[in-house]
C-alpha cells in the first residue's frame, strides 16, 4: 500500500538522521572542507556541525593546527578501549578510503578474552601505525623511503621504496604490511574498476593496474599515515568519522586546548610497549 510505503520511508529517514546526529554529527561534504587557496594554506573557519559534537570540536582543533607551521604540530590519536565495540567499521572505512588490496591492512582490530567463566568479556584493540617519536622502522630503511615528517607522521616514499621489507620486520607493533600486487578478483576473467581506483594516499592518486605489475605501490611496504591526504585539507581521518562508538579521537598534541591534549593527560592513558622507548603517538584509554 502506498501509505504504508510512505510511512516506512519517513521512519527510515528519521532513523538515519538520528543516527547521523548521534554518531557522525552531520559531517559536511568532502568538497566543503577543501580550502580555496591551498591545501597547505590557512583554512576557512569550519562549517558548524551539531552543537556540542565531539567531531565538530576535533575538526575545529584540526583546522586550528593547520594554521601553524608544520613543525609546530604533533598529530596524536587517542582510542578509548571502553567504547570500542569491535565492529571493525574503522578497518572497513580505512580499506575503502585508501583502496587497499588483499593482505594490506592499516587498522586491524585484535580481540582478547578477559576473565574466567562465567565472568568472561572481550576487549577489542584497534591498532593503527603508532607514528612513534623514535620510530624503529626508519633506521633500517636502506633508501630513506621510510621517514618521519616534522609533524610526527611516519611516512613512506613509494618511489624510493625497493621492497626489502626491513621496516616490516623492525616494527614491534606489526603495523606494516607489504603490497604483493594481488587483487580481490585475482583469477577471475576481469579486474573491476573498483580495484583500480586511484588511491588518494599522500595526495598522489596512484592506481594499481593489472598490466603494470611493477608500478608503485605494488612491491612496496605500506602503512597507516593518519589519512594525511584528509587532514591536510581539514578533514578528520576516515577511522575517526566512521567509529560508531565514538572511541577514536584525533588532533594536535602540541595544542593545550585540543581534545586529545585533555585526553592524554588522563591517568587512564597507556601506550603499547612503552618499555621499548619508541614513544608512540597513539594513546589508549583503559
Amino acid at each position: 500500500m502506498p501509505e504504508l510505503e510512505e510511512e516506512r520511508r519517513r521512519f527510515f529517514e528519521a532513523a538515519m538522521a538520528a543516527a547521523g546526529a548521534t554518531f557522525l554529527g552531520a559531517l559536511p561534504s568532502r568538497a566543503a572542507a577543501i580550502p580555496r587557496e591551498s591545501v597547505a594554506g590557512v583554512l576557512d573557519a569550519p562549517e558548524p556541525l551539531a552543537e556540542g559534537s565531539i567531531l565538530e570540536r576535533m575538526r575545529a582543533d584540526l583546522n586550528r593546527a593547520l594554521t601553524k607551521p608544520i613543525e609546530q604540530r604533533r598529530w596524536v590519536m587517542v582510542i578509548d578501549l571502553n567504547k570500542c565495540v569491535g565492529c571493525h567499521a574503522c578497518t572497513v572505512s580505512c580499506i575503502a578510503e585508501n583502496v587497499l588490496p588483499p593482505g594490506v591492512l592499516y587498522r586491524p582490530v585484535t580481540e582478547t578474552e578477559l576473565g574466567e567463566y562465567p565472568n568472561v568479556r572481550k576487549r577489542y584493540l584497534p591498532r593503527p601505525c603508532m607514528h612513534c617519536e623514535n620510530p624503529p622502522c626508519v633506521p633500517p630503511c636502506p633508501t630513506g623511503a621510510t621517514y618521519k615528517r616534522s609533524d610526527g607522521i611516519v611516512a613512506i616514499d613509494y618511489d624510493q621504496c625497493i621492497g626489502c621489507r626491513y621496516c616490516v620486520t623492525s616494527c614491534p607493533y606489526g603495523a606494516r604490511t607489504f603490497d604483493w600486487g594481488e587483487y580481490y578478483e585475482s583469477g577471475t576473467p576481469r579486474i573491476s574498476e573498483y580495484e583500480t581506483r586511484p588511491s588518494p594516499e599522500y595526495g598522489e592518486d596512484r592506481r594499481r593496474l593489472p598490466n603494470e605489475p611493477n608500478r608503485s605501490p605494488k612491491g612496496n611496504a605500506r602503512k597507516c599515515q593518519f589519512c594525511l591526504h584528509r587532514i591536510s585539507v581539514g578533514m578528520l581521518p576516515a577511522c575517526v568519522t566512521t567509529c560508531i562508538g565514538g572511541a577514536t579521537y584525533f588532533g594536535d598534541g602540541n595544542d593545550p586546548e585540543s581534545l586529545v591534549s585533555e585526553l592524554i593527560g588522563s591517568l587512564k592513558t597507556s601506550r603499547l610497549k612503552e618499555d621499548l622507548g619508541t614513544h608512540p603517538q597513539v594513546y589508549y584509554l583503559v
